[in-house]
This record gives C-alpha cells, sequence and structure tokens, in this order.
C-alpha cells in the first residue's frame, strides 16, 4: 500500500515529499515500509515537484543535459533588480515574506514594465523575460498569492519602510478613490469620487517621503469617509510605527480645527493649506494687506508676493474624566501667497459666474440650488408692469474679490515662506503616484470580488508603485523627461537580453552607450556582461 509522506529539512528549510510502500518482511514477521523521494512540496501551492532522486528539481541540476539553454529579455528586470536591493525593498519583503517575496516582486515588475496590461497575460511576459520568480503565475496561483498576504506582514513591512526615511523630512499625506462594480467589498462605497466616477469605490490613503518621494505606508479606507476624518488613525498607525512627532504634510482638505489641535496634542510638525475663508487667516492679513504687494514682499523665481505672520493658534483640548475644556496658545506661522495671473483668472471666472446667475434670475431659469447665491450677491426687485429688475450688491462682490489670487498655509514650525512653498509643492508628487496607481498600473477599476483578493492586489500594486517612483524621481533629477517618456525609457533597456547555459554564469548581451547613461542615472551599476 502506497502513500504520500512530507518531511520537512531542518537545515534547508525545504519540505520533500516521500512515496512510502508498506511491505511484509517474512524474515522479522512485521510490516516495513520503504520511502522514494519524489519531489519538494511548494510552499505556496502546496503542489509537489518532481526531483531527480538528490534533492535536485529536474533539469535544474549543475550540468544537466536536459536543461535547455534560453535567452531571454534582461535589461528592464534587472534594473528594478538593482533598485530593489539599492533602497531595500528587496530586503525587506524577503524579511517579511519569506516564502512569497520572489512572487511578489515579479508581478511588481511585470505591472511596471506593461502599462496597464492585466495580469493574465504575465504568462507570456514570463516566458520572455528573466524575472525574480522565474516561472508563470497562473491566474490561481496569484488569488492564492494575494491571499497569503496578512496584515501582520504588511505592517512590519511598512515599518522597515519607514525606517528607511530620513528623519527630518517632511511626510506628504493624501487620499484618492479607487472606483469598484463589486457589490460584495464591504468598504465599497458611494461617497465624493475625485474623477467623477458613477460607481462606488473605496479610499486609498498613502503616505511618502516627501523628499525621498518614496511611499512607504498605505491605507484601505471605506469610500464614503472624508479625507478630514482619516487623521486619528493616521496619527494612531504613526504611533505603532514608532514614529511619534514626523513632520506631515497636507491639503486642505485635512483642515478642521480639530485636526489642528490633534496635530497639537501629539506634538507633530506640520504644514497644512487652510482656505482663505477662515476668520483667523483672513484677521491676520488685514494688517498688511495694503503693502503686501509690494518689491520686498516679490519672489521672481516664484513669480509671486509672499510673507510669513507670527501668531497663536487658540488651542483646546476636552477631558472627559472632568467633563472640561482646557485652553491654550500655541504658536502658530501662517504663510500668505499672492499670485497676480491667479487673481485675474479667479476674477474672471466669478464674473462670468455673476453674469451666469443674472442670466438665470432675468429669463425666469432660477435653479433651486443657486437660491443662495442671487440672494447674495443680487437686490432682486419684480413689478407686474416692468417685470424683473436685478441690481448688484457691489459691496458684497468687493469684498468677495478682495482675496482672489492669495493662498495660505499654516505651520507650527518657523520657515521662510518661499522654503515652506517648496516643501508644500513637492506634495504633488503624491498627486501624480496617484495617477501613476490608477492609470499606469490598471487601477482605476478594481475588478476583485473577495476582501482578501483586494488586500493582496492592492499591496503588490503597492510594491510597484516603490519601484516607479524611484525610477520618476530620478527621471526628474537628470531632466530625462527631455528625452524619454517614463514608458520609453524602460523599453529603451528592455531590450537588452541574457544567456543561460546549464553549468555556465548568466551572459548578457550588448549594452549600448545611451543604455549605459540610464543605468547610471538611475544610480545602479552597468550589467556586467561576462564571457
Amino acid at each position: 500500500m502506497a502513500a504520500i509522506i512530507h518531511q520537512k529539512d531542518k537545515r534547508s528549510g525545504i519540505t520533500y515529499a516521500y512515496e512510502s510502500v508498506s511491505y511484509w518482511d517474512k524474515e522479522k514477521k512485521q510490516s516495513r515500509a520503504k520511502r522514494k523521494l519524489i519531489g519538494r512540496v511548494d510552499k505556496v501551492t502546496g503542489k509537489i515537484v518532481p526531483t531527480d532522486g538528490r534533492g535536485h528539481r529536474r533539469g535544474q541540476a549543475k550540468g544537466n543535459p536536459d536543461k535547455l539553454s534560453t535567452r531571454r529579455f534582461y535589461g528592464a528586470t534587472y534594473l528594478l533588480d538593482a533598485i530593489g536591493k539599492k533602497i531595500g525593498l528587496t530586503e525587506d519583503l524577503k524579511v517579511c515574506f519569506p516564502d512569497t517575496y520572489k512572487q511578489i516582486l515579479s508581478l511588481a515588475y511585470y505591472l511596471v514594465l506593461e502599462e496597464s496590461a492585466p495580469l493574465f497575460r504575465f504568462e507570456k511576459w514570463s516566458l520572455l523575460h528573466r524575472h525574480p520568480h522565474g516561472e508563470n503565475i497562473p491566474s490561481q496561483r496569484s488569488s492564492e498569492l494575494f491571499a497569503s498576504i496578512t496584515e501582520d506582514a504588511k505592517e512590519k513591512f511598512f515599518l522597515k519602510q519607514s525606517q528607511r526615511r530620513v528623519e527630518n523630512e517632511y511626510w506628504a499625506y493624501d487620499t484618492t478613490s479607487i472606483s469598484s462594480y463589486s457589490e460584495t467589498l464591504t468598504q465599497v462605497q458611494y461617497g465624493y469620487n475625485k474623477e467623477h466616477d458613477p460607481l462606488a469605490q473605496i479610499n486609498l490613503a498613502i503616505v511618502f517621503g516627501e523628499s525621498s518621494n518614496l511611499p512607504f505606508y498605505y491605507r484601505k479606507l471605506s469610500g464614503n469617509i472624508p479625507d478630514g476624518h482619516t487623521l486619528t488613525q493616521l496619527l494612531r498607525d504613526l504611533q505603532q510605527m514608532g514614529k511619534p512627532g514626523v513632520k506631515l504634510v497636507m491639503d486642505r482638505g485635512f483642515y478642521s480645527r480639530a485636526n489642528v489641535n490633534k496635530l497639537y496634542r501629539e506634538h507633530q510638525k506640520f504644514l497644512l493649506s487652510v482656505p482663505m475663508s477662515r476668520t483667523f487667516v483672513r484677521d491676520a492679513l488685514e494688517p498688511l494687506y495694503d503693502t503686501f504687494r509690494s518689491f520686498d514682499h516679490y519672489d521672481s523665481t516664484y513669480e509671486l508676493y509672499c510673507h510669513t505672520v507670527s501668531t497663536t493658534w487658540e488651542y483646546e483640548e476636552y477631558h472627559p474624566r472632568k467633563k472640561e475644556t482646557r485652553t491654550a496658545k500655541k504658536r502658530l506661522y501662517i504663510h500668505y501667497y499672492y499670485n497676480i495671473e491667479r487673481a485675474a483668472e479667479e476674477e474672471k471666472r466669478f464674473d462670468k459666474k455673476l453674469s451666469e446667475l443674472a442670466d438665470e434670475i432675468q429669463e425666469g431659469r432660477r435653479i433651486a440650488r443657486h437660491e443662495k447665491l442671487y440672494t447674495k450677491y443680487f437686490t432682486i426687485t419684480q413689478t407686474p408692469r416692468r417685470g424683473i429688475k436685478i441690481r448688484l450688491n457691489e459691496e458684497v462682490v468687493t469684498k468677495a474679490k478682495r482675496y482672489f489670487g492669495f493662498f495660505t498655509l499654516i505651520s507650527n514650525e518657523k520657515k521662510e515662506a518661499i522654503t515652506a512653498l517648496q516643501v508644500y509643492r513637492n506634495k504633488d508628487v503624491v498627486e501624480k503616484a496617484f495617477g501613476n496607481l490608477k492609470e499606469r498600473l490598471n487601477m482605476r477599476r478594481m475588478l476583485v470580488s473577495s476582501e482578501q483578493s483586494l488586500e493582496g492586489k492592492l499591496f503588490v500594486e503597492f510594491v510597484a508603485l516603490i519601484l516607479l517612483s524611484y525610477i520618476k524621481k530620478q527621471m526628474q533629477d537628470h531632466q530625462l523627461f527631455k528625452t524619454y517618456t517614463l514608458q520609453t525609457l524602460l523599453d529603451q533597456v528592455d531590450v537588452i537580453e541574457c544567456f543561460e547555459r546549464p553549468g555556465h554564469r548568466l551572459q548578457v548581451g550588448e549594452i549600448l552607450e545611451k543604455q549605459k547613461k540610464i543605468y547610471s542615472d538611475m544610480g545602479v551599476e552597468v550589467p556586467v556582461q561576462r564571457v
């Protein structure tokens, strides 16, 4: 009688499968068993991979004449190998996902190199390219891989990645929406959609190193949660990662009095965009309003006027046990900026809107959602003889136009206005990364139906985003966008081939000077060509 027995080798960590056949030993008069090694057990699939009887996979023993020589594309996957090693991505994945990190990397490489390509085309790409896993990952196997990516392993990965970021750099934080056709995912909800898709969605929050331009943390959110409500959980996560008191840069969607109080309470340094409509912002501007557009406040690099005001924030903290609210004054810096072109554009749009509102009133086409605007900007009279007459409320209009062209940042860390602006504008790397995530990485629509598949796919996409972000940063630093698009740069090195023969070292094909320069600009060594 034959049975399959699994046995793990403690030295190598490899689990082997043996065929055990029972027989009767006539001399000893007892049942005995013979074992025959038939293969290794794949850690991901659980399937038995046949061996040659000595623990080697068939066709893979050194010098095995049955193994075929292969020629595959190597230049682009080598580049991603080198980047992963340089930024510690591969090392962190290996520690956190020891059994599957090669599959994760191979799928991430495919997503980076094959723009917007669906995963079912991975097999063709795998046959043509040398990549970490080295084998095809069928749809069933990729689904199993996604399901195997645990929350605990992800948290360890985020922690390791955060430890590689510069301590004194700002961390950019933002969210985006990802539409989904699924009706089974619990966090797919209708909410404010930045692309105005009519579908339900999930939200994704990402943290980037502002100067490194590399993402290291993300969190999936329910689709109906506004930006401002996500800050509390972010601060908790930063505490768990051992990163309290870091510097955050955020857009105005995260501004609220409650959020600013939280940032002060957690001793977070912050740089935050604030709407000009806030009373404390306008009050602090009034003393210097008339002289704001002076030569002393002009910056020729950004072609705008700027000024910083040192003031105080009226801090509040509620103590539930004592049922009392404590107040204190905290140091706050308000950075004001005025752009003439922006002011002209805003005034043009405003006057056009007033004209449209006036036409709606005059022609009897009033719209219910505009009623407050009609009342605010016009005095309307109507008589049976003269009909509808409207008069512009000049004082209200003048007050509205007073702050056109201004925008504001607040911070609890002393900085020059231009330095603060430079930090804030670097934040747009987050928005560009979201474009990469949804367009290039084919995430505009999430075509998954289970929570486990969604979590795993998001993580693999995130790994791809890290690689893409590094490449784009290097391209910007070395002005490569004047010569290449992201895809043409990758295509330029992708055509470099490698040749593998059993028992011989890997040989790399011819490399042109312009390809060598790309590797140099990417900050990695040129592949070694062995003879």
